[in-house]
């Protein structure tokens, strides 16, 4: 490796291969050769670009940090409405639990970005829609369209904390991949957060057991409850603040997770065929179908989405290019099911919401894989499934808050 860094001092192109084909042994053998090289200015670029060391971490501002305590014990606060006011837990909880996570974070990026008034009167409007309409829903348990209802609710709250981010760049591509990209961050923020804080709770709770203390309910119901919620608040202000923590993440866990998921589905509409087992008649079946196909849709987003500034790894873009292909598969199945049970049995509310849900996907991923396909070609750039993407979210969005508040009017909240 010593011999071919000197014979490549002045080729940049032979310098960036060499520094590819083993980062890890050139970046040894670079710092070794370096003060032999000092002067040369290929050299001193290598140099900073192998050994510079990325910004310590941040905590922003006294009063960002002092917005996050706040925003964090109100999120706490909200959270014990139930026991405060002896409301039941169930009931709460599946219909209130966005609408305490959201506007915080929606408050947050206020703060962060002083966003206009107008926009903030916007946010705050739909979101007292949204508390009113959701809690004078009839019981779950009676109503079909009353649980469609708290299962779109987030996405469209969502879809809030969105609008409040691009703020004025709604119209923008970028801005709506960049909204993606922190999302995709909060996961993964939120997930180490949750996994550390798992750890404090077993050694607290085991210390006090200890000398003879039971403290579980007492943590669970006080503390366990605050940091609970105030988990996507502070992963939120982390991810803002230190950008850095978790940017390089991202990739990793798409270019990884891409082949997986890959093989797994290839593997499973295999197995379909030889199980016997078919979504037409199954009910239950179905709906794991349609979570699968979901979860795999989500996975080619966060892959493209992360993968774009990477165009020169063609073995990713083929794998997203095969994934994309069989999941148009898989949702060719699942639509061809509920049309099936639609024609055999008429409409229900849960049938068009996943008759509607699956046509949008469906369209979506021949989109993308159109896209795709084209790219990997070279008859197009990337940058083509990237609005690809960021161009469809309205339209999700858009079901998302049909099926919340006109489902219920349209059929008569049964």
């Amino acid at each position: 490796m010593k011999e071919d860094i000197l014979n490549s001092i002045s080729h940049p192109v032979q310098l960036e291969k060499l520094y590819r084909d083993n980062k890890s042994s050139f970046k040894k053998e670079f710092n070794l050769l370096y003060p032999e090289l000092k002067g040369n200015p290929l050299a001193e670029a290598w140099h900073t670009r192998l050994n510079y060391e990325g910004p310590e971490i941040s905590w922003g501002s006294k009063n960002e940090l002092l917005f996050i305590l706040i925003a964090s014990i109100l999120a706490g606060i909200l959270a014990k409405i139930p026991a405060i006011f002896s409301i039941e837990e169930e009931f709460f909880y599946t219909r209130n639990t966005a609408l305490i996570i959201f506007p915080i974070l929606s408050a947050y990026f206020i703060f962060k970005n002083k966003t206009s008034y107008s926009y903030i009167g916007i946010a705050a409007l739909v979101f007292l829609i949204s508390v009113i309409f959701i809690n004078l829903l009839p019981a779950a348990n009676n109503s079909d369209t009353s649980v469609l209802s708290i299962l779109h609710l987030p996405l469209v709250l969502w879809s809030v904390l969105g609008f409040v981010y691009v703020g004025n760049h709604i119209t923008s591509n970028q801005k709506r991949l960049e909204f993606l990209r922190y999302n995709g961050e909060l996961i993964i923020m939120s997930g180490l957060i949750l996994i550390a804080g798992g750890i404090l709770t077993g050694i607290t709770i085991g210390l006090f057991e200890v000398i003879g203390l039971k403290i579980e309910k007492f943590y669970f119901d006080y503390v366990g409850i605050f940091g609970l919620m105030a988990v996507p608040v502070v992963a939120t202000y982390l991810t803002q603040t230190n950008p850095q923590l978790v940017n390089k993440v991202s990739p990793v866990i798409a270019k990884i997770f891409s082949p997986l998921v890959l093989i797994m589905l290839t593997v499973y509409l295999c197995a379909i065929f030889v199980s016997g087992k078919d979504p037409y008649n199954d009910r239950n079946f179905l709906l794991i179908f349609n979570v699968l196909l979901i979860g795999v849709l989500a996975i080619i987003l966060f892959s493209i989405a992360e993968s774009l500034k990477q165009q020169e790894n063609r073995t990713g873009s083929y794998i997203l290019l095969a994934l994309s292909f069989v999941t148009v598969i898989v949702n060719g199945i699942a639509l061809s099911a509920i049309l099936f049970r639609i024609s055999e049995w008429g409409f229900t509310p849960n049938r068009l919401a996943v008759l509607g849900t699956n046509i949008l996907i469906l369209t979506n991923l021949f989109v993308v894989t159109y896209h795709l396909f084209k790219s990997v070609t070279r008859k197009a750039e990337m940058n083509a499934v990237e609005n690809s993407i960021a161009q469809f979210l309205p339209v999700y969005i858009l079901w998302a808050a049909i099926v919340t508040f006109i489902f219920p009017f349209i059929f008569s909240f049964v």
